[in-house]
């Protein structure tokens, strides 16, 4: 299942990450995922909202003057039981494709991000970047 999530460029300053999500909280977006890599200047945040709130919440933060993007991923469920994990990453070898970044939410899930043909990680494009959802049960 393909699913869209935000990819917002913040730069590395204490109270950023805080600006954002107040922007988007009192925007009324519901943040269901978030995952957050930094640098020494800048962090990328990815955000998954409901699939109603990508519009409210692009504007909202390309009207603050965020560097926002919005990509597709695809979302596979990770059996809760033991093993379940290490039976959907056999699969996801099988294919060629490696694990990206992951998110932390409610319920387990796996995202996959396509790379892009021209990317130097993609091999003629159908290596994947592979995005994980792990829900605390």
């Amino acid at each position: 299942m393909f699913i869209k999530q935000i990819s917002i460029f913040l730069e590395n300053n204490p109270g950023a990450l805080r600006e954002m999500t107040e922007l988007l909280g009192k925007g009324g977006i519901d943040l269901l995922a978030l995952s957050l890599a930094d640098t020494q200047s800048f962090g990328i945040v990815r955000a998954i909202v409901h699939s109603d709130q990508i519009d409210t919440a692009m504007d909202l933060l390309k009207g603050a003057g965020y560097i926002a993007r919005v990509n597709h991923v695809i979302c596979a469920s990770v059996p809760d039981r033991p093993l379940g994990l290490c039976e959907l990453l056999a699969v996801i070898e099988q294919a060629g494709l490696s694990v990206e970044y992951m998110y932390s939410t409610e319920s387990p899930a796996l995202s996959i991000t396509p790379s892009r043909a021209d990317s130097p990680r993609g091999r003629s494009g159908t290596e994947a970047q592979i995005t994980w959802f792990t829900r605390a049960i």
